[in-house]
């Protein structure tokens, strides 16, 4: 073999000893950064795993009114909501309800007494006036009212059912008055019962349509305790009896001769049936107004012969209900003679 052959076949085995090292050399650094590709995909994962763990504070709903709105929201937006809806709660619906009852009842705001008496018949008010001297009597286009500033109560006479005495019941939470006394007429259920009685129900049970408007079915009608208490203590000291009870509320005027109906108020066990209380004591307690009720039975319409008529309605006016509005002038002065505090809880 010649001497060139050799050094060229010992140089290209030295060329190809150095290739295999930079090969080799170069692995390492590929390795390199495939680790670090690793690490930050993996760190990526992390970060991300964080950040979903991390819990977001939900974003308020828009306050609404519609009712899949109203159901979805948080506690504090239903609360917002039930108040707008409220006339201490919305200053747009007290302006408005302000304008209606001076509209209505043809008072001045500032005409309207801290005590109010309500009922649904003329002669009350009527009486009323004759009793009081400085009362201050107007018509408006629904009701008629008539304000004494000496003995500080005003009497408003509303009309007849639920549905007018819900209006009323919102209309006067804007004099915001320090306790409301409704005197009405029912009819007894209860055997013992005789026209003339007195009755200071307890609590009235929602059979009308309008209250369900304020509040859900469940939550009973009631009167405000401290009321009642006053209204009794003046039957006590005039030596006077009455019941007290519960009371069925209803917007079926005719009922007299619905046998079904009739089973239902005994099996019910209530005293009277009447077609206001319900409707006033919910309102009022949603409109944050104390109120109470002192009832007069003025027919007995599960008796032979008992079912009110002219003749005897005029009967029951001409006997008891003088002493009825006597009653109640004199509760709602008494109560606002004492000054005591009425309303003893706030929400």
């Amino acid at each position: 073999m010649s001497a060139k052959k050799r050094t060229s076949s010992s140089s290209s085995k030295k060329l190809n000893k150095k290739t295999k090292t930079s090969k080799k050399k170069s692995t390492p650094s590929r390795a390199k950064k495939k680790v670090s590709k690793k690490t930050a995909k993996k760190t990526a994962k992390k970060a991300a795993k964080k950040s979903a763990k991390k819990p977001t504070s939900p974003a308020s709903p828009p306050p609404s009114s519609t009712e899949e709105d109203f159901i979805n929201s948080p506690l504090a937006v239903k609360k917002s909501l039930m108040q707008s809806m409220r006339i201490h709660g919305n200053e747009e619906k007290r302006r408005i309800a302000i304008d209606m009852l001076e509209r209505y009842t043809g008072h001045n705001f500032e005409d309207f007494q801290k005590q109010i008496i309500l009922t649904n018949f003329h002669y009350y008010v009527e009486r009323f006036n004759a009793i009081l001297d400085d009362s201050h009597y107007t018509e408006g286009s629904a009701f008629k009212a008539s304000s004494s500033k000496k003995a500080e109560v005003t009497i408003i006479e509303f009309g007849v059912g639920s549905a007018m005495a819900a209006l009323i019941g919102e209309l006067i939470s804007v004099v915001e008055p320090k306790a409301v006394l409704f005197l009405g007429l029912c009819g007894a259920v209860h055997p013992s019962l005789k026209v003339g009685d007195f009755i200071l129900p307890i609590a009235s049970i929602r059979a009308e349509g309008v209250s369900r408007h304020f509040l859900p079915r469940q939550v009973p009608a009631l009167p405000t305790f401290k009321v009642q208490k006053f209204v009794s203590q003046i039957l006590v000291e005039h030596g006077l009896e009455y019941r007290t009870g519960t009371i069925h509320s209803t917007d079926f005027r005719f009922w007299e001769f619905d046998e079904k109906f009739k089973l239902n108020l005994m099996e019910e066990r209530v005293l009277a049936v009447e077609m206001e209380t319900a409707a006033l004591f919910t309102t009022c307690f949603v409109s944050k107004v104390s109120i109470g009720a002192l009832l007069l039975v003025s027919d007995c319409p599960l008796k032979p012969g008992g079912i009110k008529t002219k003749a005897s309605a005029k009967s029951v006016f001409k006997k008891f209900t003088d002493k009825h509005i006597e009653l109640g002038i004199e509760a709602m002065a008494d109560i606002a003679e004492r000054g005591e505090n009425i309303r003893h809880y706030h929400w």
